[in-house]
Order: structure tokens, then C-alpha cells, then sequence
């Protein structure tokens, strides 16, 4: 009979909360630790200032973690979006304290230092979404797929939203150069992607940041296709959570 669980840390998209997994936690109850976590002002941290610099982010997700590890047992870390982007940072800082996590599951990003490409093969600047005018912010939204219609067609839900999507994108695009460009963790990186997103054929791209070989899926769908491959997720997670949880 397993003994223990591996405690599995979870990372929400721009705009998230902890509660952005509730879709995931039924296939994972009786695997792992469920742990979803979130950033400040949302879900159970309404009313805590808002996170816009990426370094206090990674510092906030890092300051949960530690408080949460039990340190007999193992952990993982599953980001999505932007959980990924500062997923690797955080796994970077976890390992330098000498607690890194078992593995590091990464979905609907490529990894920090890729643009889309247009048709002629060139680079496609990044978008700064935080600064665009309402019209413009709210069709991005639209074609990144995630925000439910209720919230887009309702003004008193919408105007709720648009500050913490807004700061969140503020921690993903205001540098101007990545800031993860020398990490290397010593951690299996699993990746997936939709095949819609417009860099899912630069997945590989996490391979610069881990000295172990990357595994990767390439799943149908937009950004936020893992909603449409739940058991494929759960698979690629309890692959990770099973083996370590038999050890304990």
C-alpha cells in the first residue's frame, strides 16, 4: 500500500488562482498532494497588492513552497503559461537551497527567449499586453481562448479581471531582456503544448534550461488545450509521482 503522497506544487496562468486546476484535481486526488497555489490578489489572497515585477513573483511562489514542503517527501512542479515561465525560475531557486523538485511540468509555453515567427521567417515582436487599450486587450483575450464568455461579456465581472490580467502580463513582458538566460536545473523537464499556439515548434527550446534530456507532447488545440486533454496531463504528471511515491 502506498505510505505517502509526492506533494505536487501547481502555478496558475495570467489572470488564475488557485482554483484554475479544480478541472485537474479529480484525476489527481488519490496520486498526489495536491497543492494549487496563486499569486497575490485573487482566490483566497483577495485584497493583497498586486505582483508586477517578475523577481518578487518567483520570490512569492518560492516563499509558498517552502512553507508547504514537507521534507521527507518529494515534489513536483506544474506550471501553466505563465506558471511555466516562472516555473523554471522557481525550480532554479529551490535547487540552489538544495530542495529541488523531483520534476518540472510545463504546458502552453515555450520557454523564456522564443517569439513567434511570421511567414517570411522573421521574429515577431513581443506583445505588451498591459498596455493595450481596452478594445485591443479584450480581443487578445478572445484569441488567446482562456477567458470564459461570462467573463468577457459581463462589464462588472470583466472590469474585476482586467488589473490582475493586466499586472500579471506586466510580469511576464515589461523586460526587456528574459532573465532566465543562465539558468540550468539538474531536473526533468516534461513539456507540452497546443498544436495552435504560435511556438509550439520551438517546445524544445526548454531543453537550454535543464542538463537532463526534455521530454515533450504536442497536443490539438489552442493555449489552452489542456482542458481538452485532462487524462494526457494526469498521465504525464502520476509518470513522474508514482515512482517516487512507492519509495516512501
Amino acid at each position: 500500500m502506498q505510505k505517502s503522497k509526492v506533494q505536487l506544487f501547481l502555478l496558475h496562468f495570467a489572470g488564475g488562482s488557485r482554483y484554475s486546476f479544480e478541472f485537474l484535481k479529480e484525476y489527481l486526488l488519490y496520486e498526489v498532494e495536491f497543492i494549487p497555489l496563486e499569486l497575490p490578489d485573487r482566490g483566497k489572497r483577495f485584497g493583497e497588492t498586486l505582483i508586477r515585477d517578475k523577481e518578487i513573483a518567483v520570490r512569492d511562489y518560492c516563499k509558498q513552497i517552502k512553507s508547504l514542503r514537507n521534507s521527507n517527501k518529494p515534489y513536483i512542479i506544474y506550471g501553466h503559461s505563465m506558471g511555466a515561465t516562472l516555473g523554471i525560475s522557481v525550480a532554479s531557486f529551490m535547487q540552489k537551497i538544495g530542495d529541488e523538485p523531483e520534476a518540472l511540468i510545463l504546458s502552453g509555453n515555450s520557454g523564456p527567449g522564443t517569439l513567434p515567427i511570421d511567414n517570411e521567417g522573421n521574429d515577431i515582436p513581443k506583445k505588451m499586453r498591459y498596455l493595450m487599450n481596452a478594445v485591443d486587450f479584450k480581443n487578445e483575450l478572445i484569441e488567446l481562448g482562456g477567458a470564459p464568455e461570462e467573463v468577457l461579456n459581463n462589464k462588472e465581472i470583466y472590469e474585476f479581471f482586467d488589473p490582475i490580467l493586466r499586472a500579471d502580463f506586466e510580469v511576464l513582458e515589461k523586460e526587456t531582456t528574459y532573465t532566465e538566460e543562465d539558468i540550468r536545473i539538474n531536473v526533468p523537464i516534461h513539456a507540452l503544448m497546443g498544436t495552435e499556439e504560435k511556438t509550439s515548434n520551438q517546445i524544445t527550446n526548454w531543453q537550454r534550461f535543464t542538463t537532463e534530456k526534455i521530454q515533450y507532447s504536442i497536443l490539438e488545440g489552442n493555449h489552452f488545450f489542456i482542458h481538452n486533454h485532462v487524462e494526457k496531463l494526469s498521465e504525464v504528471i502520476t509518470a513522474y509521482t508514482r515512482v517516487k511515491a512507492l519509495q516512501l
